[in-house]
């Protein structure tokens, strides 16, 4: 039993999450970054974009961390089917022929991530901003329909 928490991680995504999109790799934290080779790393931080999703009474609130990158270099989309879609690209800095590189620890490289909205989304009412490296996605939520409660008369 010791070996699992080492061989998972403290991963705090939930397995049976009905509205994410995204696969679970269980053999995800065994291949972490300091096994894989330089051209693997310079993607596999920025591939895995972390993004919290919280709910309140009034809307969904997806908060992205995307350092470094310009609000032009992001993409937040609607897909058919209430599917929230957040992407973009990190472009690999350019070497001159004088530059002698010491180390390299920020990545590069596409990230993809979609989120299945829940029936109470307004689709319609989307709306991004970014501040600081964390992009904001708020997605309003319909007002809850209290039952209307109709008064039957009785007869005899």
């Amino acid at each position: 039993m010791s070996l699992i928490p080492s061989i998972f991680g403290s991963r705090r995504t939930n397995v049976v999450d009905p509205f994410s999109l995204d696969r679970w790799d269980p053999f995800d934290s065994l291949f972490n970054s300091a096994n894989l080779p330089a051209s693997a790393r310079e993607t596999s931080a920025l591939a895995n974009a972390r993004i919290d999703w919280k709910e309140t009474p009034e809307a969904h609130i997806f908060k992205a961390d995307v350092p470094g990158l310009k609000k032009e270099e992001v993409k937040v989309e609607i897909e058919e089917g209430r599917i929230l879609q957040i992407s973009g690209e990190r472009s690999k800095e350019q070497e001159e022929k004088n530059d002698r590189w010491h180390r390299v620890e920020r990545s590069s490289g596409k990230f993809l991530r979609r989120f299945r909205l829940p029936e109470n989304a307004k689709m319609e009412e989307v709306k991004a901003s970014m501040e600081n490296g964390v992009l904001t996605v708020t997605v309003p939520k319909e007002k809850e329909k209290k039952p209307e409660v109709k008064s039957v008369q009785i007869s005899g």
